[in-house]
């Protein structure tokens, strides 16, 4: 199989492309996420989107926690603009859970389709597990959704492999299956390889979104090229994203074996990076990666069109492994 023949997501009849455009960064100004990245006029965020669906992107990843609906709605006037029809691309989006109950889930779901501009929307995420309800209600609100037919899917994001399995029996109660769990997985942040959350998607066949594939910037070497970089970001990304001397520190023989091979192929350190992430694993593991330019869209899109060979998967893998 290559690189970008589409992958069915979970149990679902959802088929994405390994690379997805994650949409953090059309947040425009708004809320904690605006804040750490430029604020993107209409025209701009036209151009990521065109240039990821030119690249055979065929999916968008969103929340409700970003801009509070902010890029929700910037992606959404993004489909109308370009004449996107919406059956050609698969939406998900997540629901905040903090300091609110599961009841949230289905009083605020209008607020979702308004934002949008959907009638159904297609995977639906619980965006972290700290909430005043249990996974058990949570997965009950969902499941009335699907029922209402306002979503889907049901996915969940950040969540422990004993989670995952409490998510997956609940919605079997109703007839589901949980579909997906968005995790924080790259060649630097290797944690569910070892926690048992890969191996319980494995077992209950649940597909894991990564996010942040590309190490929240640190591995495409530009930090490392030129550290100065680092001075011009936005305090609250660099916390986020551990941009700091001992990171760089850290990650250089990863950032390295990454500039090695990507001259053997020809593409960039980034893309060989996406690629281990959506190959490694075999199928189980898509990812979401984002781009505040067309020509970051058009890169992560490019990932798609080559195939890792096992040797270089495998090295990639021992240069990581301390990870």
């Amino acid at each position: 199989m290559q690189s970008n023949d589409l992958r069915r997501l979970g149990n679902s009849d959802l088929l994405v492309s390994p690379v997805g455009l994650g949409c953090l960064q059309f947040s425009r100004g708004k809320g904690v996420s605006g804040m750490m990245w430029p604020s993107l006029r209409r025209q701009e965020i036209n151009d990521i989107v065109r240039a990821s669906i030119s690249g055979g992107i065929n999916w968008f990843d969103t929340a409700e926690l970003y801009g509070w609906g902010e890029s929700e709605r910037a992606l959404s006037r993004s489909f109308d603009d370009l004449d996107v029809p919406r059956n050609d691309i698969v939406v998900a989006t997540k629901w905040w859970p903090l300091l609110r109950t599961a009841g949230s889930i289905t009083e605020t779901i209008g607020k979702r389709l308004s934002a949008l501009n959907t009638p159904k929307i297609d995977l639906y995420q619980i965006h972290n597990p700290f909430s005043f309800s249990s996974i058990n209600s949570e997965m009950k609100q969902m499941a009335k959704l699907v029922e209402q037919e306002k979503i889907r899917y049901v996915g969940v994001s950040n969540f422990s492999a004993n989670g995952m399995r409490k998510a997956h029996k609940e919605l079997s109660k109703y007839g589901l299956t949980l579909v997906s769990n968005q995790v924080n997985y790259s060649l630097l942040k290797r944690q569910i390889e070892k926690n048992g959350v890969l191996d319980t998607a494995k077992e209950l066949g649940i597909s894991l979104i990564a996010y942040s594939p590309l190490g929240r910037g640190l591995l495409t070497g530009k930090f490392h090229d030129n550290p100065d970089l680092i001075k011009s970001r936005h305090i609250f990304r660099k916390y986020y994203a551990s941009l700091n001397k001992k990171k760089l520190k850290k990650s250089s023989s990863v950032v390295k074996a990454l500039k090695s091979i990507a001259l053997k192929y020809q593409v960039s350190p980034s893309q060989i990076a996406l690629n281990w992430v959506i190959n490694v694993q075999g199928e189980v593991v898509v990812t979401v990666s984002g781009a505040t330019k067309a020509g970051q869209a058009s890169d992560n899109a490019g990932a798609m069109n080559f195939e890792l060979s096992e040797d270089d998967l495998g090295y990639l893998s021992e240069v990581s492994s301390s990870f």
